[in-house]
């Protein structure tokens, strides 16, 4: 300490009074019974106390004019004995600092940490604005109950660097008993900063506290709370400062050393569990580094948010000179249509060659048009609509019966062909299965109202306790690229998630575009809108463009205060997302038999419901676990069962007959007989289906992850892959086409989530782990000063969804010209 210390001489009048006090204190005795003795800066006073002598020492220092001064003294005491402590009481001009020695600290379960050295800094003086030096003087009173004598030791310093400065590093070092501050002003064209402190060693926890300008400063374990605002830090932590929070455009840096580490994830050590009154001060010493450097400026927000809405805009410019060159290419081939001679013949040979070209025997399996309905046209129901007949009506209410002829609508006969045409699983009226799936869309929009407001308002109440307490341990956010805007912490990652919202709308315009061109086809009574290609329904991607733009806005919810307890908010959609895109794919070529809108969504109640349980019994609960893996098996059992025979396994009056009938089926075909499956693509993709979910589910049995969350979403994506990876196949293995568009989407989609998921993995914070720890983790900004690696990843994983779901909307638009009698189910 005799090292901070500057030799000051005091003013005239100062060392007059002060020689006087000197006179009075050698004719008392050299100081005890209250008479204040001169002291000197840097000097260390040596001395005892008990019941019937006190000691008190003057110091006087003058300051220059706007200089703030601040001094630190340091005790010390040899004396452990708990009932007789030393009392050091420090009088300033504005206040009065005490502690006593042993110094004692408290832990968990009433642990107590005693410490015989104490160093603290005193309040420091207001800067003066007058022409000549200001006097400051500061008693110190030693005292002590003791009937006994007791040693002691006191010294007194200036601390030369007390203020800190913008862009210089400073090293000191603290302990639980001798905390550190420091004072730091705003430089003129400064209007935010980041103070950054770091550590070479993990351990001891310390807290990093900004206060105001206010005396007493707060700087001891248990008061360090009170006032400012504060993080835990074991290697790193991270503060950003606003001038307008600080109307005297001033502040303390505060770092206090606590005296146990389960705060920032550490253990109590064992050795002190029976010696609870040990010194510790030498142990729980750390060496500190604090930098104060400029935040951003305004332009930075400003380009920022340019940089977020441009760059999502032009997706929509795309998606318009995509729009137009389509019009004109179809404008051409009308045009040159009308001017074929054989324009209105009736020849579908020249207009549709696939038609033509196509060999009748090639339709093996497919439901007779001729034999089956009588000479009338398979898609009768549909042709027979007026124009404008897609319309809601009571009469055409789903019902559980085909509205059809029973020999034609006996679902045993036609699902159990060994070779199935979408013919025969689009039977049902179009207009009944158009509303079915139209159902899809208005339950996700009552969903995310009521989803969406419970927690914009527990966001709200996170950030305002954060913004009231001080607290920055609330809340996981990467600190070092954390830009408040407002009242909000993190704007940057509320910012980067418009992509989501701006993307889900232009995939729902896009969707409306397709919706009426294909009413529109309809209302002409065109036939290949009834005979030709994948049915058109699109109630599924009207909730997918929704469940995207959901997605934005409940990951801006979570990234408004990040935590444990939060986190179900940034996946909940996520599990829609991927749910409805199986949903769909599977929809294509299944239009009669896909899940209704309420068994869906009910689906994902279950697995949200399970989503919560996970994050709070997921952690140690192997009881959990072992249920989980149970239901994630049988699950996929019952599941792929009801795929492998197109729905018609019935549950029964017990739950469990679809597993025994299964296994009957398995045991009959192939072990008695050794035969082959009977659909054997479906087969391969089921094995290999369920070979992964088990693998999942052996995997959460073992290793128990704590993101819980992630885990269920991870199954989701993979067997959402894994799905389309076998339709892309099945599609080429039946010598379909891939046209340009979905080809350059199905690329889009593979490198934009590669690159997606390279910078998801790049963690930035952790609610897993302590708020300490989860900081260690922390990096600087990456894209233009203002967006970090979790930012690019909201940016990337936004087009991602948006080119998936293109994928999905135009990867049979080679169909369009296709008979649905010779379109393969698979």
């Amino acid at each position: 300490m005799a090292g901070e210390a500057a030799a000051l001489a005091p003013g005239a009048l100062l060392c007059a009074l002060l020689c006087l006090l000197a006179a009075a204190a050698a004719a008392a005795g050299g100081g005890p019974g209250g008479s204040p003795a001169p002291g000197a800066f840097g000097r260390v006073y040596r001395g005892t106390v008990n019941i019937s002598a006190e000691r008190v020492y003057a110091f006087a220092y003058s300051s220059e004019p706007g200089q703030v001064d601040a001094v630190r003294v340091y005790v010390n005491s040899s004396s452990e004995n708990l009932q007789y402590p030393v009392l050091f009481v420090v009088r300033q001009q504005k206040g009065v600092l005490s502690w006593q020695v042993p110094l004692i600290f408290r832990g968990l379960y009433q642990r107590t940490y005693n410490y015989q050295e104490v160093s603290r800094t005193l309040c420091p003086s207001e800067p003066t604005h007058e022409t000549g030096p200001s006097d400051q003087i500061i008693f110190v009173d030693v005292a002590s109950m003791a009937p006994f004598n007791i040693a002691y030791e006191l010294l007194v310093t200036r601390l030369k660097n007390f203020q800190l400065e913008t862009n210089k590093a400073f090293n000191f070092t603290a302990s639980p008993s001798q905390p550190q501050y420091f004072l730091y002003k705003f430089p003129q064209d400064v209007d935010s900063v980041i103070i950054k402190v770091v550590s070479d060693a993990v351990y001891p926890c310390s807290v990093v506290s900004v206060q105001d300008i206010v005396c007493p400063v707060y700087d001891l374990d248990h008061n360090v709370e009170f006032n400012g605002v504060y993080q835990s830090m074991t290697k790193q932590a991270a503060i950003t400062v606003q001038r307008k929070d600080f109307p005297g455009e001033q502040f303390f840096v505060v770092f206090v050393i606590k005296p146990e580490d389960y705060a920032c994830g550490g253990s109590v050590p064992s050795s002190i569990h029976g010696n609870v009154n040990r010194t510790w001060n030498l142990q729980r010493t750390k060496n500190l580094q604090v930098t104060i450097v400029p935040s951003i400026k305004k332009s930075v927000y400003v380009q920022a948010m340019f940089f977020s809405f441009l760059s999502f805009l032009s997706f929509y410019l795309g998606s318009v000179v995509v729009a137009f060159v389509h019009y004109i290419r179809v404008q051409r081939k009308t045009l040159a249509g009308r001017l074929s001679p054989e324009y209105g013949s009736g020849i579908m040979t020249s207009s549709h060659p696939i038609t033509a070209s196509t060999p009748e025997g090639s339709s093996y399996g497919a439901i007779d048009e001729s034999s089956s309905s009588g000479g009338r046209p398979l898609s009768s129901p549909e042709r027979g609509l007026p124009a404008g007949s897609d319309t809601d009506s009571s009469v055409e209410e789903e019902s559980d019966f085909d509205t059809m002829p029973e020999i034609e609508s006996d679902k045993n006969v036609i699902r159990t062909k060994v070779f199935l045409y979408l013919s025969d699983l689009s039977r049902k009226d179009r207009r009944i299965v158009s509303k079915k799936y139209k159902i899809y869309f208005w339950n996700i929009i009552t969903i995310a109202v009521f989803y969406a407001l419970p927690v914009i308002q527990l966001v709200i109440t996170y950030q305002t306790v954060v913004n009231v307490t001080g607290n920055q341990d609330i809340c996981y956010y990467n600190f070092l690229c954390a830009h408040p805007l407002g009242v909000l912490s993190a704007f940057n990652n509320i910012l980067s998630n418009v992509g989501h919202m701006l993307l889900g709308f232009l995939f729902l315009l896009i969707v409306l575009r397709r919706d009426i061109l294909h009413r529109r086809a309809m209302e002409m009574k065109d036939v290949y809108t009834l005979d030709y290609g994948i049915p058109k329904h699109f109630g599924l991607f009207y909730a997918m463009g929704i469940a995207l733009m959901m997605e934005g806005v409940l990951s801006a919810c979570y990234h408004v205060c990040p935590n444990y307890s939060n986190f179900q908010f940034d996946t909940s959609f996520m599990y829609m997302i991927a749910g409805l895109c199986m949903l769909k794919l599977y929809q294509t070529r299944h239009p009669d038999i896909n899940a209704s809108a309420y068994s869906a969504y009910a689906s994902f109640a279950v697995v949200i419901c399970l989503a919560v349980l996970g994050v709070v019994f997921g952690k140690n609960d192997v009881w959990f676990w072992v249920i989980f893996s149970m239901i994630h098996v049988l699950a996929s059992l019952a599941l792929s069962t009801q795929i492998y025979y197109m729905g018609r396994f019935k549950m029964g009056k017990c739950y469990l007959g679809i597993f025994r009938r299964a296994a009957m089926v398995l045991y009959t075909d192939f072990i008695q007989q050794c035969s082959r499956p009977m659909y054997m693509d479906r087969m391969v993709l089921l094995i290999v289906g369920n070979l992964v979910n088990w693998s999942f589910a052996i995997f959460g049995l073992v290793y128990r992850p704590r993101d819980f969350a992630s885990y269920i979403l991870g199954i989701f994506i993979c067997n959402l892959l894994l799905y389309l990876a076998f339709y892309i196949i099945m599609k080429l293995r039946s010598s379909e086409k891939l046209l340009p568009i979905p080809l350059f989407c199905i690329v889009a989609t593979a490198v934009v989530w590669a690159a997606a998921l390279y910078f998801f993995f790049q963690t930035l914070s952790s609610w897993e782990e302590t708020p300490a720890e989860s900081r260690e983790k922390n990096r600087p900004c990456i894209l233009l000063g203002f967006f970090d690696d979790h930012d690019v990843w909201h940016f990337l994983s936004a087009a991602a969804l948006f080119f998936s779901f293109l994928v999905l909307l135009t990867l049979d638009d080679d169909l369009d010209v296709v008979r649905r009698d010779k379109i393969p189910v698979f």
